[in-house]
């Protein structure tokens, strides 16, 4: 099997190394949008083409064509879309799936491939490494073709927005309106490598918030 993986978040770098290990595998890694050449692609002639984590567009000359696979940390059809994590957390989910499917001209709505658990708690590293962890093991089931396809549900979908660096901003409305759990969710969703969350000073700059704990007993006299 000749495998084209597509990818630069490290926790999707990672596994397309461990695939690199299996035997019998011909594995040939692309890191960057500038790499990603349709020209390339199609001397390659891969038989799948990985896209975990991948932020752009992938032209439909090559979803046409090829196999293509994604990977999205959300229980579809449900959160569609953009920052699915963000998204789901900010929404008070503590644990979600992570689905495999294949990739269609429309957003997130082909065929999935498999399911497994994804917890939300914790830091986003800490979520990262589950993604790393049972991703493997999805691409691994899509290798060994144990995979038994099925259509997704449109009745049943819903939609998120990819999150912009000015929503990270701690806001007074935040302070105001929401608690002190929505407060530490929005805080530790946007750790890095996303848009940090910050509050702005009197002088207009930005402090920036890299870490967040949460003491959730009441203050004591």
């Amino acid at each position: 099997m000749r495998l084209l993986c597509v990818g630069y978040r490290s926790w999707a770098l990672n596994i397309y190394k461990k695939i690199s290990l299996i035997p019998d595998i011909k594995i040939h890694i692309i890191e960057s949008k500038d790499e990603f050449d349709i020209q390339n692609v199609k001397k390659l002639n891969p038989s799948k083409i990985l896209f975990y984590g991948w932020s752009w567009i992938v032209p439909e000359d090559i979803i046409n064509n090829y196999e293509c696979f994604m990977l999205h940390p959300s229980d579809l059809p449900k959160y569609r879309g953009g920052s699915p994590i963000q998204n789901q957390i900010l929404d008070g989910l503590t644990e979600s799936k992570l689905t495999l499917f294949k990739m269609t001209e429309n957003m997130d709505d082909g065929p999935i491939y498999g399911k497994l658990d994804l917890s939300l708690k914790g830091e986003i590293k800490d979520i990262f490494k589950r993604l790393e962890i049972n991703g493997y093991k999805l691409t691994e089931m899509l290798i060994n073709d144990e995979c038994i396809p099925y259509l997704q549900n449109d009745n049943e979908a819903s939609y998120c927005k990819r999150r912009k660096p000015e929503e990270s901003e701690i806001t007074i409305e935040d302070l105001t309106n929401h608690d002190g759990n929505y407060l530490f969710n929005k805080i530790r969703c946007l750790t890095d490598p996303y848009p940090n969350a910050f509050i702005r000073t009197k002088d207009g700059k930005k402090l920036y918030i890299k870490s967040v704990k949460f003491d959730e007993n009441p203050l004591r006299n």
